[in-house]
């Protein structure tokens, strides 16, 4: 259960899911299940849904599953959803503003940039994309849309480039920012920590939740969960039982995440920053 339909590091492991039992995918971007639909049609034993896997006990109460036997979960934006032109996510194409990865939603990064006041754009530019520049790209950004909206990517792109002072090594100054916004708009990181929780909880005994994320923040959210999850028992040594009430709902597979090889960097440059996190159900 995750973005399946995107050409990433989860494709082939969901054609070889799908021969066996039934294979479940959610993804919140209406194209990536029509893409899914058309890799996974020689499968019949495959339901995909328009959803988000913040849902995921919702989703299964309404298909009467109560246990799964894996969840993958896939996180972050796509390589699909960052080609697109149209779609608003790539600081390295003109576009409209917008970076939903589902079509349907409201609020989009137009309604971000133009609305939000400057003390909040600076706090979620920092707080998501760790940007220490964010109090100048905000003040500049306010500064501009006194005289037009801002519409498009590049016009973003040229105020942050004016905000943020750029380096030899440090990659694109609009990266950091791009992220900050996009997580905003997509609401990616505030019910994260609670979704692995809930993917835990909807595991058979022994099941495992496979979690793969692309930058700190979420890497920071799972880890955290999976501590919460695995419990720490604070019972003196030897004690027959434990008497201090900790609650283990399972064990981390993966004291250190699981990192992409050399191989993979060279053939999908976006895997660099990929991390693997495994928790077995007790």
């Amino acid at each position: 259960m995750g973005r399946f339909g995107g050409a990433g590091h989860s494709s082939q492991i969901v054609k070889q899911i799908a021969k066996n039992g039934l294979l479940l995918g959610i993804d919140r971007d209406e194209e990536a299940i029509l893409v899914a639909q058309k890799r996974l049609e020689e499968f019949s034993n495959v339901e995909l849904i328009h959803d988000n896997h913040d849902h995921i006990k919702p989703i299964l109460a309404e298909l009467n599953i109560p246990k799964v036997d894996g969840i993958l979960l896939d996180l972050g934006v796509s390589s699909y959803q960052l080609d697109e032109r149209n779609r608003g996510f790539s600081y390295m194409a003109d576009s409209e503003l917008d970076m939903r990865m589902d079509k349907t939603a409201k609020l989009t990064a137009k309604e971000v940039i133009n609305t939000y006041e400057e003390e909040r754009l600076a706090n979620l530019i920092y707080e998501y994309g760790e940007e220490k520049f964010s109090r100048k790209i905000a003040k500049n950004i306010c500064e501009y849309r006194k005289q037009k909206p801002i519409e498009t990517t590049l016009e973003l792109v040229n105020i942050i480039e004016k905000s943020v002072p750029r380096k030899k090594g440090e990659g694109h100054p609009a990266k950091r920012a791009f992220q900050a916004i996009r997580i905003e708009v997509n609401d990616e990181i505030k019910p994260l920590y609670h979704t692995i929780l809930d993917c835990i909880d909807v595991l058979k005994p022994q099941g495992r939740l496979c979690v793969i994320t692309f930058h700190s923040l979420e890497d920071r959210a799972v880890k955290n969960a999976f501590i919460e999850a695995q419990g720490k028992c604070t019972c003196p040594p030897g004690l027959p039982y434990c008497s201090c009430g900790c609650k283990q709902l399972g064990k981390i597979i993966t004291k250190k995440p699981i990192l992409p090889t050399k191989e993979e960097m060279e053939q999908n440059t976006r895997s660099r920053s990929a991390k693997l996190r495994i928790f077995e159900k007790s």
